[in-house]
Order: C-alpha cells, then structure tokens, then sequence
C-alpha cells in the first residue's frame, strides 16, 4: 500500500509518498504558480517517481494546504494546521510546541501529547517574519535569496529594525545602506526581525520545534530562535515537507 500527502500552500507545493510501513519513499517540492491543480499533479508525480511509483499505485491521498480543494486525485482533505502537527508528533511523540514558517504565513501550534491540536494562531493579515518577508529584503539588498543565510553567519552583529511591516522594513533597510552599514548586519537584523515577530504572536511553552521551508533553508533561524528563547530548539526532520508527511499519515490512518 502507498500513501500519498500533497501539501498546497500559497507559494511552494509538496508532496510525500509513505510506504505501507510509514516509511518515507519519495519527496517532491514545486512552485505552486497560478494552478494549484497542475501544482499538485506535479508534484505528486515527482514524489512518486522518486519513489519509483506512478498515480494508478497510489491507495489513498489527503491534501492539505491553502489550495488543498484544488487537488483533484485527493481522497480527503485536511487543514495545514493538523497534517504539520501530525507529521511532527510522529517524530517528537509528547506534548510540544510547533512553529511552522512558511512562505505566505506562521503557524504556532501547541500540540499535546497524544497528538492533538490543543491551540494555534496564524499571522494571516501581514507577511512581515515570513518567506515572503525574506525574499523582499533580499530583493531590497541586491542578494540572492539563497545566499542569505551565508551572508547572516558572516556578521559580527546586526542592525536593529523598528518595524514589523514588510513595506516600512524595506523602507528602513534604504535609509540604513544610505549610511553604510555593512550587509551581514542588514541580513541579521532582518532574521531578527522574523524571530521577533514569531515570539510576539504567541509564548512559546515548552519544548519548541520548528519546521517549513524557511527554517529548511535558512538554518541560522534556529539558532537565533534558541538564543532568543535561551533554550535548546529542535527542527522536524524534512521540514519543508512536514506538512505532506503528516497529510499521507492521515491518508494511511483513515484508510485502516
């Protein structure tokens, strides 16, 4: 038997195929564009073929994400808050505290220990501390997206941010390069800015993981996230792709 989870969100798709075991065989990650549908059959086509599978092999599909109405193979569908919980309690296995950054919006949600949903809460009217923070700035700054990261680990200190709005941010980023201040510090400064804006949505209790393609690609998050909350934090195994891993465990649940 396979499972499959495909995970639509607004910007990135990703899709996770399970084996009969809960074993993970393949992985898919693709822009989401303006088809969510076309998004979702391709991903899940490279997430199979990874796998050295096809759709007809597929027992059972759970989509999940903003355009998770949009998967036109998925059996059920799930909200994103439930599938990133389930696919990290599969790992972590006791209460805790998940902090999903994605490209569009956070997720803080508290999980119990038998993997439940206690609570969340979602920035969904700004997009200032997410991926869409990040590639603004880097748009802003002249740098690659990619080459954040590298150029924050490079910084002997940071520049302090006023504002937590995107817009205001990359304002104040102009008036900061108008006085020279070196680039690793406008970089550091901005990741401050996305652990700051995180730490403010809602406390975070307990032991805290993370997961989502920011924190997959930006690693230095985690270590600021662990120097601001002065406590060892976790990151999920694969976390760009939780949210599909925890949408094939319910595919494979539900189907028992």
């Amino acid at each position: 038997m396979v499972w499959l989870g495909v995970d639509v969100g607004a910007t990135q798709t990703k899709a996770a195929v399970l084996g009969e075991d809960g074993s993970l065989l393949g992985h898919c990650v693709v822009k989401s564009g303006v088809d969510f549908g076309a998004a979702a059959i391709e991903a899940a086509k490279g997430a199979l073929s990874a796998a050295g599978l096809a759709l007809s092999d597929i027992t059972r599909c759970v989509a999940c994400g903003y355009g998770r109405h949009n998967v036109p193979f998925a059996d059920a569908t799930k909200t994103e808050i439930a599938c990133h919980a389930r696919g990290a309690w599969q790992q972590v296995k006791k209460r805790f505290t998940l902090v999903d950054i994605g490209g569009q919006d956070n997720k803080v949600i508290r999980v119990s220990e038998k993997g439940t949903v206690i609570s969340f809460k979602m920035n969904r009217k700004c997009a200032a501390g997410t991926g869409a923070f990040l590639e603004e700035i880097a748009l802003r700054l002249g740098v690659k997206l990619e080459e954040m990261n590298r150029i924050a680990e490079e910084s002997d200190g940071e520049v302090a941010l006023g504002s937590f709005c995107t817009v205001f941010t990359a304002t104040e980023m102009l008036a900061h390069i108008r006085r020279g201040v070196k680039l690793p510090h406008l970089v550091k400064g901005a990741y401050r800015s996305v652990v700051r804006r995180i730490v403010e949505m809602d406390p975070l209790e307990g032991d805290v993981w993370f997961s989502g393609g920011v924190v997959a690609h930006n690693p230095v998050l985690t270590e600021m996230f662990g120097q601001e909350l002065g406590r060892k934090v976790y990151v999920v195994d694969n976390p760009e792709i939780n949210g599909a891993v925890g949408a094939a465990l319910f595919a494979m649940e539900e189907a028992s």
